[in-house]
């Protein structure tokens, strides 16, 4: 089933339901967002796109940002989000290798992809030529599309080397999206999603349970996070529901903490894309109460993987609600969860190894990538690269990235374990912990602190908390932990960092 019947649908029941806005304006009900995506989809066959065939955003969060996304899903052609923060090279990269016929892009973005050298046709959104395209004669009905078609082609972030496309079917999407109202939480049409985070990524992947629902879809004026800016909108429209990354999370707790903001009109925080760690969380919770549930996910298996509901996020009164706060949930119920060794074959209840997952909303394989495609997907198993272990109750607790795991004397360190430990210290406010060559041990461990640091003091907490071997032999002061556009920790750029001395 082609995902654009959804908005088709919804447009059917509620025409005059208010859908799209530009901060506190609405800018289309249901009935004209339908139509003007249907528009979208009538000018893009005339511009020879059809079923198959790849059409990219590189745009910034604006509501017509969901009008070329449904118009392009409209003609039977696959989304290729860009985010925004790319640099023009990558962007340009981007189109190349997904072969898109065209590209909309934001008016301050075009430039970067001209200088990049890329020949991908443009259109500027907003801009008077899609004010026409808007105006277009639309298409009849929409495409038809089957489960296993292709519907959005996500890249990954790249930190490691070149991203990877990873297809994204209809089928994938529909059934995350039935997950979200069934595991995660439920939507209705008095609910209000707030944009602050890339539309590329998790905040827009979310977009279809949403529109199914005939929620509001609000793009804040900034064009991205500002803590004031979304405290204010959520108390405007009440019912909000916000995605974010932790580092998100912990900006907002620490602006409402100063500002006095009890966070009126915020109803749920789904927070994903990197560690939480538990001091933070807690914070979190005991200042705007119980809004916050995890998922965990790749885009792999876009936020398909588990989910730590709003009871297990708020609980303090378990014997072990710290662990389970710490872990990243239970499977969702489209899929099936396990640990597993190197060679894809499950481990032990309890066994430390690679989390595993199998599933509907697991990804058929890269784009145009048989070799990675080979490594990642083994024995019907989907190999996350995430380390971690499952409780007997089925929470799955992420350590680190397989890569990021330090094994010193013999022994595995895994970084989180030692961040979560360092974070108790009042004085630091980020924490990442890596791995550095050692001739004797082969690895010893290293930690980057932001914050006040005290060496003697860090070095008795992780003596209190953690084995010997455990702890860093080294503390290193930065003003910012090196981050991507998704605001992940690059512990690559650490590991430079202590390559050079």
């Amino acid at each position: 089933m082609n995902l654009a019947h959804w908005l088709e649908r919804q447009a059917q029941i509620t025409p005059e339901r208010p859908a799209l806005f530009f901060g506190k304006t609405c800018v289309a009900d249901y009935g004209q967002f339908w139509r003007e995506a249907r528009a979208v989809a009538g000018w893009l066959s005339g511009q020879g796109v059809g079923p198959g065939d790849r059409v990219a955003l590189f745009m910034k969060n604006v509501p017509d940002y969901l009008t070329v996304f449904y118009g392009i899903w409209a003609v039977g052609a696959a989304v290729v989000p860009i985010n925004a923060k790319l640099h023009g090279r990558e962007a340009a990269f981007i189109l190349e290798d997904s072969g898109a016929k065209h590209v909309f892009t934001s008016p301050e973005l075009m430039a970067s992809l001209s200088q990049a050298g890329a020949t991908t046709d443009q259109t500027e959104v907003p801009g008077a030529a899609f004010d026409d395209i808007k105006s277009h004669a639309p298409i009849e009905a929409v495409t038809p599309r089957e489960g296993d078609d292709l519907a959005w082609l996500f890249y990954t972030s790249g930190t490691t080397g070149k991203p990877k496309g990873v297809m994204i079917t209809h089928r994938m999407l529909s059934v995350m999206s039935l997950c979200y109202v069934t595991d995660v939480d439920a939507v209705s049409p008095n609910d209000a999603t707030i944009y602050a985070a890339p539309m590329s990524h998790g905040a827009g992947i979310y977009n279809m349970i949403h529109i199914r629902a005939g929620a509001r879809h609000v793009c804040p004026p900034s064009g991205g996070f500002d803590p004031d800016e979304i405290l204010t909108l959520a108390q405007h429209f009440g019912n909000a529901h916000l995605f974010a990354a932790p580092t998100m999370v912990n900006r907002l707790t620490q602006h409402a903490s100063a500002t006095g903001h009890r966070g009126e009109g915020l109803r749920t925080i789904i927070y994903a894309g990197g560690p939480m760690y538990n001091a933070d969380i807690i914070a979190a919770v005991d200042h705007f109460g119980p809004i916050f549930i995890q998922v965990y996910g790749q885009g792999e298996c876009p936020m398909g993987i588990t989910a730590l509901s709003r009871a297990d996020v708020t609980d303090r009164t378990h014997v072990d609600w710290a662990r389970r706060l710490q872990s990243v949930g239970r499977a969702q119920s489209a899929v099936e969860a396990a640990i597993g060794d190197e060679n894809g074959k499950p481990l032990p209840v309890g066994a430390h190894g690679e989390i595993m997952v199998r599933g509907d909303t697991v990804m058929p394989g890269y784009w145009a990538n048989p070799e990675a495609t080979a490594k990642t997907l083994l024995n019907g198993w989907l190999m996350t690269g995430d380390m971690g272990f499952m409780s007997e109750d089925g929470y799955v607790s992420l350590q680190d990235r397989s890569k990021d795991m330090i094994i010193t004397g013999g022994s595995n360190v895994y970084p989180r374990e030692v961040e979560e430990v360092l974070l108790q210290d009042g004085g630091v406010t980020e924490v990442s912990v890596v791995g550095r060559p050692h001739p004797e041990w082969g690895e010893e461990v290293v930690a980057f602190v932001v914050g006040e640091m005290d060496p003697a003091r860090l070095d008795q907490l992780c003596l209190d908390h953690i084995a010997r071997f455990k702890r860093p032999k080294e503390y290193v002061t930065l003003t910012a932990l090196p981050k991507n556009n998704y605001g992940k920790v690059l512990k690559t750029e650490l590991r430079k960092l202590l390559a050079k001395g």
